[in-house]
Order: C-alpha cells, then sequence, then structure tokens
C-alpha cells in the first residue's frame, strides 16, 4: 500500500473486496466474505475511460484484499500547482539525479505524466488517449534504446573479450618466435664458430703439408745434389786406356 500511496497519481478511497484471502482458494469455508465485484457499481464513461487508461490496483493488508480506483474527480489549478510541488518533493527525498541516466527520475515523471493523463481524461477522453498513444510510444523508443544500449553493451564486451583473447594468443606467438629467434642465432653463432674452427685447421693442415712438401723437395734436391756428385766422380776416376 505504501507504493500507492506513495504515487503521484491520485487514486480514490480503497475498497474492500474481500475480509479474507482464503476466501478466494475455497468455497464454504468459515471466516470469509464472498468477493465483491471489482468492478465499480454505477461508473461513467469517464470513469471507464480512466479504469482502461489507469487500471486498478489491488493490494493486502492484515489478510484483506483491497482495490483502488483512479479518482474521478477534476483538478483544479491548485492541484496542478501542488502536482508540481510534490514532484519537486519527491525528487529531493528519493534523491533523483537532474541528468544523466536516473531510473529514479524515471519513475517520478512516469507517475506525474499519468496524473496528467488522468486530469486531462477527465475534462477530455479523446486527448487523454491520444497521451496515452504518445506515453506508450515514449516508453517503447525508451525500451528499444534501452535494448540497443544493452546489446551495444554485450558486443562491446564480447569484442573486448575477443580482443583479449587475441591479445593472448599475440603474446604467445610473439613468446615464441623470440624464443625461435634465439635459437636462430645461438644457432648462426654455433656455426660461425664452426666456420672459424675449419678455417683454423685448414689452415694449419695446409701449412703443415706445404712444410712436408717443401722439406720432401730439399730433400729430393740434396738426393740428387749427392747422386750428381757421385756420377761425376765416377765418370773423373774412369780408367784411361784399355
Amino acid at each position: 500500500m505504501a507504493s500507492l500511496t506513495e504515487s503521484l497519481v491520485k487514486y480514490d478511497t480503497p475498497i474492500l473486496v474481500s475480509t479474507s484471502l482464503n476466501a478466494q482458494k475455497g468455497k464454504g469455508k468459515k471466516g470469509g466474505k464472498p468477493l465483491a465485484p471489482l468492478e465499480k457499481a454505477g461508473t461513467t464513461r469517464n470513469e471507464d475511460y480512466l479504469n482502461s487508461i489507469l487500471p486498478p490496483r489491488e493490494y493486502t493488508e492484515g489478510g484483506q484484499l483491497w482495490v483502488r480506483y483512479v479518482s474521478p474527480t477534476p483538478a483544479t489549478r491548485v492541484d496542478v500547482i501542488n502536482l508540481q510541488d510534490e514532484l519537486d518533493v519527491k525528487f529531493q527525498n528519493r534523491q533523483a539525479r537532474e541528468t544523466g541516466i536516473c531510473a529514479m527520475r524515471e519513475e517520478l515523471y512516469s507517475q506525474c505524466f499519468d496524473e496528467l493523463i488522468r486530469q486531462i481524461t477527465i475534462n477530455c477522453a479523446e486527448r487523454g488517449f491520444l497521451l496515452v498513444r504518445v506515453r506508450d510510444e515514449l516508453k517503447m523508443t525508451i525500451q528499444a534504446y534501452q535494448t540497443l544500449y544493452e546489446s551495444s553493451i554485450a558486443y562491446g564486451m564480447r569484442k573486448a573479450l575477443m580482443a583479449e583473447q587475441k591479445k593472448n594468443e599475440m603474446q604467445t606467438s610473439i613468446t615464441q618466435l623470440r624464443q625461435g629467434c634465439d635459437e636462430l642465432e645461438n644457432e648462426v653463432q654455433r656455426l660461425d664458430q664452426a666456420i672459424i674452427d675449419l678455417c683454423k685447421k685448414d689452415e694449419e693442415d695446409r701449412q703443415r703439408e706445404q712444410k712436408a712438401h717443401e722439406d720432401q723437395v730439399e730433400y729430393l734436391k740434396a738426393l740428387n745434389a749427392d747422386y750428381k756428385k757421385e756420377l761425376e766422380d765416377l765418370l773423373s776416376t774412369k780408367p784411361g786406356g784399355k
């Protein structure tokens, strides 16, 4: 009942529907009176319009079922001024934000608009129904924007998660590539050192073979000189005649 009394929409005095909630569940039980009709008897056409635009609200209090209809009493200029003052007071009491998205401010303005629709419908039902169309269109537009906002948030979150996953994959790939580069650099250094060792060994082998070749040539030259000398000695000591 608190939510009804705090609403900016003006309601009539509550009507008792049932003295016991158990009376709705079973017939013939003691302690419960039969349900009263939810519709008012002898309602005017404007009241029917009001009930179709702003349906009556039901609530329970002390185990009893109550119903409240919107008030069919026409509003005066003082009522409109009081509505504005009450709206400002509720803004302060509920600490509604003046700018940005605020569910509390949206709810208070919605109640204020419903009350204005009630006041206008009493004087002119056609204007009231036209305002209802405007109200429903605004609610549908807000709902569409809210759905779009929620879907965009979900899309952004999916994209952020995909980007984070892609980032992790790229970081893993970068780490693997760096490890591969380090391994290749180590392999290059190993091969460079192997080339240096092979060149050094080849140079040592070449010098050793060259020295052996030179020693062999010197030996053969000395041997040839010895043979030449022996031949000359043999020729010089040959007898002069037979």
